[in-house]
């Protein structure tokens, strides 16, 4: 795992760290001020620390986590998708989403991920391992940065939002990302003080751990990648429903809407004479009709080497339609960074013909 920093600690464990280099506690708030508050993330912009302590307090508690590869943008600038390099050469990625309402950050959990979904490009590079609290902190910190500063043209210049739907299973990384989630969430300077109810936590169905969500005492939206309404499909589409089956998952998602009274996000890919059928969609609204349930349709996003393609339009209007009928919510997501590989299921974090950053 990577060194120590700033984000992995709450702020008691942060005055602990201050008072061990020799330094008075009050610096603790300092750094958490410049780090969250102001979104300053090189201890050497931090002038109110005195000089000959700088390069100490940077070592030990803001050392460099992620080392920018390459940054793409399109829509205008107002996608813009972040290769980074760890300290180990790991390579995760993560995006920036701009609205006229909102700015969102799709933050990676795991450098690739080890669920082996097949239509995912990010499910089929495997598993390389988990990100530190940190890592994933540091991921939104920067993004922050980016809407701070205008870059995204015709959007608020505050992030609001943050989706774990980047690359990995979040809850296989369970103990990292809620702590995460804890400091996202927190007041600032403890922490960049976004709303719980603003934080969304993708799963493709791991039960015990969706359980224990339902006991964090958190607000956050719970996003289920659900995909196929049957066993027999959804063996194949998301290999862990093996393991845990499409009523034992619902079930778990059920306890978590009423535990929370948040309404969970049910996440379907369209993928063309696959899971489209209107059996599929009458079945799906079945068993979600009554329940605090919305559902969002994916339009599949292509990947290299995959057999599969998206829906067609009157097939994805007629699956919507069976849905609404069912008394069920439902919307098509905005697809969002396909010329940079930067929409839902693309993210593989590869490098192309060595490129540096730019």
């Amino acid at each position: 795992m990577p060194p120590r920093h700033l984000a992995d600690l709450d702020p008691e464990a942060r005055r602990a760290a201050v008072k061990e280099l020799g330094l008075p506690e009050f610096r603790a708030k300092q750094l958490s001020t410049h780090y969250f508050g102001r979104l300053v993330r090189d201890v050497a912009e931090m002038t109110d620390l005195p000089a000959a302590a700088r390069e100490r307090i940077g070592a030990d508690l803001l050392p460099h986590l992620l080392t920018p590869v390459r940054e793409l943008a399109c829509d205008n600038g107002a996608t813009r998708k972040a290769l980074w390099r760890l300290h180990d050469n790991a390579l995760v990625e993560s995006v920036l989403m701009g609205y006229p309402d909102r700015i969102t950050a799709c933050v990676s959990s795991q450098a690739g991920c080890g669920m082996a979904c097949p239509f995912c490009a990010t499910g089929q590079a495997g598993l390389t391992r988990n990100l530190s609290t940190a890592e994933i902190v540091d991921q939104v910190v920067y993004l922050a940065g980016v809407a701070a500063s205008g870059a995204v043209a015709g959007s608020p210049p505050r992030l609001s939002r943050v989706v774990f739907m980047g690359m990995g299973e979040p809850l296989a990384n369970y103990p990292r990302v809620i702590a995460a989630i804890r400091r996202l969430t927190a007041p600032a300077p403890d922490g960049l003080g976004l709303s719980q109810r603003h934080v969304t936590v993708s799963t493709v169905g791991l039960v015990p751990a969706m359980r224990k969500l339902a006991d964090e005492d958190l607000s956050v939206t719970l996003a289920l990648s659900l995909h196929a309404p049957d066993d027999d499909l959804r063996d194949e589409l998301v290999p862990v429903n093996q393991r845990w089956k499409v009523a034992e998952v619902l079930d778990a998602a059920w306890d978590y809407a009423a535990r929370t009274g948040r309404r969970v996000s049910i996440e379907y890919a369209m993928i063309r004479d696959v899971n489209d059928q209107p059996w599929r969609a009458d079945l799906l609204g079945r068993l979600l009709a009554g329940k605090l349930a919305h559902v969002n349709l994916i339009p599949l996003n292509p990947t290299p080497g995959s057999r599969w393609d998206a829906s067609p339009k009157p097939v994805e209007r007629e699956f919507v339609r069976r849905l609404r009928a069912a008394g069920v919510s439902t919307t098509v997501r905005d697809t969002r960074g396909q010329e940079i590989d930067g929409a839902c299921g693309q993210l593989a974090a590869s490098v192309v013909d060595g490129a540096e950053a730019r």
